[in-house]
């Protein structure tokens, strides 16, 4: 049947990627324009619809430069319930500003998060609030052509490359493959942590990387689960049962982590970006009633735990336990003071005359 489906997508997904490279073709002319900006700003992005961890790899460079730059990020806010530009404050909730960007103002209050569906319009508003910023991360942008970022990054998943796909509807890419030329850095993410040095070579040669860019490969590191209303840390033993309950693109790395630890691992999906209602609440207690093993319990993930917190007080009624397990980016091939290298040496240089800060304003 998807063969036959398949066939009839094939010209869609021709002709979108003829819209696409013309479109690419105009900005690489300059008869569509890109705007610079003097402040350092570094676009994270893929060329594949979702799952590729970009989120980890944004907050990667948080924890690089928060402590030495004054950083803000900027995100679209996909699937928030708000239009225009919004700058997170201690008000905010992920259905102002989105479920990543409401993770990112949680975790680093320090920095400055906002969204805004028009990057270009949106930064000279970010700058006038915040003029103080000294970098800027610009999240799911690598399609936003409207702004020219200092660094492209580009990050492509090791099970699903680039170099494999096919532009939507027929494939996962947003664009042709030949996007990836603009990127400065092209990250492969969600490796193995063992990935053997052959393998990295089979990886370049496929992806034959121009002169001008450098190729990393990571792999996901979870972390201790800790309690999602208090943020005490949850011990469950080794060997027991657990229910999964996650909106996000591609849970399987999760479930595959956990069965590493716990005997069985039951998996509640919901979509993407998902913002979970009262009988959805109802639906996860019955779930985990029907959970054989102690203790009953519910793990989620950061993204889904910033749109669950809105219903935290029906989850105190039902007396729902929930877990979160935070998840980071770890470089292979002891590669990670090469990138903190490049990206420092950027910033550093294209910042203001002293770029090096000791407190916030």
């Amino acid at each position: 049947m998807w063969r036959y489906l398949s066939v009839l997508l094939y010209p869609f997904s021709l002709l979108y990627g003829l819209i696409m490279w013309v479109r690419n073709r105009l900005y690489d002319k300059g008869m569509l324009t890109a705007v610079e900006f003097d402040v350092p700003v570094i676009a994270v992005g893929n060329l594949s619809v979702g799952g590729t961890g970009k989120t980890p790899h944004v907050e990667y460079l948080i924890r690089l430069l928060k402590d030495y730059f004054r950083i803000a990020t900027l995100s679209r806010g996909y699937n928030r319930k708000t239009k225009g530009f919004f700058l997170a404050d201690g008000q905010s909730t992920a259905e102002q500003i989105g479920d990543e960007p409401m993770q990112f103002h949680q975790k680093f209050p320090g920095i400055s998060v906002c969204v805004g569906e028009e990057r270009m319009l949106a930064i000279p508003q970010l700058l006038m609030e915040r003029p103080y910023v000294q970098a800027i991360l610009l999240d799911d942008a690598f399609q936003h052509r409207s702004v020219k970022p200092g660094k492209n990054i580009m990050i492509t998943e090791y099970s699903r490359p680039f170099t494999h796909d096919h532009v939507v509807p027929f494939g996962r890419l947003r664009e042709g493959r030949s996007g990836y030329q603009r990127a400065d850095v092209i990250i492969v993410s969600k490796c193995p942590a063992n990935l053997a040095v052959a393998e990295k070579e089979r990886f370049l040669r496929e992806i034959n990387p121009q002169e001008h860019q450098r190729v990393f490969f990571t792999t996901l590191r979870y972390g201790a689960l800790y309690n999602m209303l208090d943020g005490e840390p949850v011990n469950i033993p080794a060997g027991e049962n657990v229910l999964v309950a996650c909106g996000i693109a591609r849970p399987k790395p999760l479930v595959q982590h956990l069965r590493e630890r716990f005997s069985k691992v039951y998996l509640l999906p919901f979509p993407d970006h998902y913002y979970y209602s009262r009988k959805d609440l109802e639906k996860m207690k019955l779930e985990l009633e029907r959970t054989e093993g102690n203790p009953k319990i519910i793990i989620t993930t950061e993204k889904d735990a910033v749109r669950l917190h809105l219903l935290r007080d029906y989850i105190r009624e039902l007396q729902l336990p929930i877990a979160v397990l935070p998840v980071e980016i770890s470089f292979l091939f002891d590669e990670a003071d090469s990138f903190n290298n490049y990206i420092f040496d950027y910033v550093a240089g294209g910042g203001p005359d002293a770029p090096l800060v000791q407190e916030y304003p």
